[in-house]
């Protein structure tokens, strides 16, 4: 009973310390774009750009985005919305593992198999 416990504690400790993972990353994926993004405007606005130009240059959100994918795909492993579900893990070993069987199955000698080999002296 004890063994449950201290692995319901160890996978809640998991969780927790995927989640504060997720905050972190967040937290600098903000604190950095916003920066590049603050940085890049007062350039663009040095070099002669209106502030609409200098705020809807690509550049300004492609690394936003960019970096959002990222962080989009973090969010959902640590949230449970993973498209590679553990059911679908299951699924794609027990695929292999089944190929490998019948795989092995086609080179299996004995076991009610019986294979002649036969040695012609003038073939090659």
């Amino acid at each position: 009973m004890e063994t449950n416990n201290k692995s319901k504690q160890e996978r809640a400790m998991e969780k927790v310390r995927e989640l504060k993972g997720f905050y972190i990353h967040l937290t600098v994926y903000l604190i950095v774009n916003s920066f590049i993004s603050v940085s890049k405007m007062i350039r663009n606005l040095g070099n002669g750009e209106s502030f609409t130009e200098a705020f809807w240059d690509l550049g300004t959100f492609f690394v936003w985005l960019a970096w959002g994918i990222g962080l989009a795909f973090h969010a959902a492993k640590v949230f449970g919305f993973s498209v590679f579900s553990k059911d679908w893990e299951e699924r794609q070993i027990q695929k292999y593992i089944e190929e490998d069987r019948k795989e092995a199955e086609k080179y299996k000698i004995g076991e009610g198999k019986k294979y002649t080999y036969r040695i012609n002296e003038g073939e090659k």
